[in-house]
């Protein structure tokens, strides 16, 4: 063999050992042949045997269209070493001084002796190459396929670590949540971000009717078509050429309670793919039942369990017995409503226990600003609301920039074993109401909402104020 082609070789290995991606696998791969043999591009494929298609591995494991070419060349080269300008080939036992005018090769990637892939090369016109050429680019496609195994095998224990931390933390939802309108969203997110292929949709049964809670938006009505086939017994549904999947929330007394629904317009619910939505359908159901049973059982307590504050129900019954005082004896009352400025993108940058750190945090940082007197409650998700009683509206608004800049201020320390984050600086949207007698309870804090939105619209971290009668 020449001196070219062992140097050749030898560059292949120098590349196949190092840590890369197999888009700049194949870029390298391509630079290094047409230097050699003049090549135009280089194309790497790979078989999903699980949803039996065919994966550019080049472009992100996209999937190729049926009717590509791709299909024709890896059926025909079984059994052969080569496809050579769409025409199969065995290498003869020895090298002869046969040349082959040549514009695409296709070598299969092997793995276990069976064909697994193909790797497609196409040549600049009128290209001629000889068999030792050839002897050599099968020597290419074998070290080409023991890194593609290696690859590939990583991405599937990628896949199963991610799965595995994804049924970690929707079971870990429940130790600090019980809201269903704030765990619901969490466990759309983790799904969402683990089932990348497929939209997925969250919902909910509500006086007999499925309601969607996560995302916003569900304008395919086969999805609402199929939901309304599910049954107790069914396991999920597949319909539109197995492109929509529906996998119920089964209660512990076996009624449905809510569906997950995958939905593609383009891939089809594989088989891996439906065995991971069973087994995280089964996991959400377990924290959706758990959560169910804890608001019960919480629905009389007085205390939110993650921020210490008074929570929702005991925030409206106060918020009752201060209306009725601040009639009877004439004082002044004022309402804040309070949100944690872009806390989604904490939970998406930083992991949920971040969240529920800086959640604790900043009702830390509330309460330490309040005087005795005053009512703070986590009001939901990351709002809180506070009755300051015996306080006008100018009073308050002091309070809230002291409120408002001590939170500014004051990084929230995050003490996670699993995050190399130490601390996490937000800031806080604030709007405010003074009572007056005309109104009810639910109607002032309408107002100090409306006075919050206003804080968020014009730039968030500021305090505004509602006066309006």
């Amino acid at each position: 063999m020449s001196k070219d082609k062992l140097h050749f070789l030898s560059k292949t290995a120098d590349i196949l050992t190092r840590e890369i991606d197999t888009s700049e696998l194949a870029r390298e791969l391509k630079t290094l042949l047409n230097d050699f043999a003049g090549l135009n591009n280089l194309n790497i494929f790979v078989y999903d045997t699980v949803t039996n298609t065919m994966r550019d591995c080049v472009n992100s494991w996209s999937i190729v269209e049926d009717d590509s070419e791709v299909y024709k060349f890896f059926e025909n080269i079984k059994g052969y070493d080569f496809v050579i300008n769409s025409k199969a080939y065995k290498l003869p036992a020895v090298i002869s001084d046969i040349t082959l005018k040549i514009t695409s090769l296709c070598m299969p990637i092997v793995k276990n002796e069976k064909d697994f892939g193909i790797i497609e090369l196409n040549f600049e016109e009128n290209t001629s190459v000889n068999m030792e050429f050839l002897f050599l680019m099968k020597i290419f496609a074998s070290q080409v396929s023991l890194k593609l195994q290696n690859i590939v095998l990583n991405e599937q224990s990628k896949i199963n670590v991610e799965f595995h931390d994804s049924m970690k933390n929707i079971a870990k939802i429940i130790e600090t949540q019980y809201e269903l309108n704030y765990i619901v969203p969490i466990i759309g997110e983790m799904l969402d971000r683990f089932i990348t292929d497929h939209l997925i949709y969250v919902f909910l049964k509500q006086d007999g009717d499925f309601s969607l809670v996560w995302p916003k938006a569900c304008k395919d009505e086969r999805i609402y078509e199929v939901l309304n086939q599910l049954t107790p017994e069914t396991d999920y549904i597949l319909t539109n050429n197995d492109k929509i999947g529906a996998f119920p929330l089964i209660s512990e007394d076996g009624e449905i309670t809510g569906c997950i629904v995958a939905r593609s317009t383009l891939d089809v619910l594989s088989k891996r793919d439906i065995s991971y939505l069973e087994q995280l359908t089964r996991q959400s159901a377990i924290t959706i039942n758990r959560a169910n049973s804890y608001s019960k059982i919480l629905q009389y307590a007085t205390i939110d369990a993650l921020t210490n504050l008074n929570n929702r129900r005991q925030f409206e019954l106060r918020l009752g017995q201060e209306i009725a005082t601040t009639k009877r004896q004439n004082n002044p009352l004022c309402a804040m409503m309070i949100d944690i400025d872009f806390f989604k993108k904490v939970n998406d940058t930083y992991g949920h226990a971040s969240g529920d750190a800086v959640l604790r945090g900043v009702a830390s940082i509330i309460k330490s600003a309040l005087r005795e007197s005053d009512i703070p409650s986590r009001y939901g998700g990351e709002e809180f609301a506070v009755l300051l009683p015996y306080t006008h509206i100018e009073e308050a608004q002091i309070v809230g920039e002291r409120l408002r800049k001590a939170v500014e201020s004051s990084p929230i320390p995050i003490n996670d074993e699993n995050s190399d984050i130490k601390s996490i600086s937000v800031t806080i949207s604030m709007g405010l109401a003074e009572f007056n007698n005309k109104e009810t309870g639910e109607e002032l804090f309408e107002r100090a909402d409306k006075a919050l939105y206003e804080a968020k619209e014009s730039g968030r971290n500021r305090v505004c104020l509602n006066k309006s009668i």
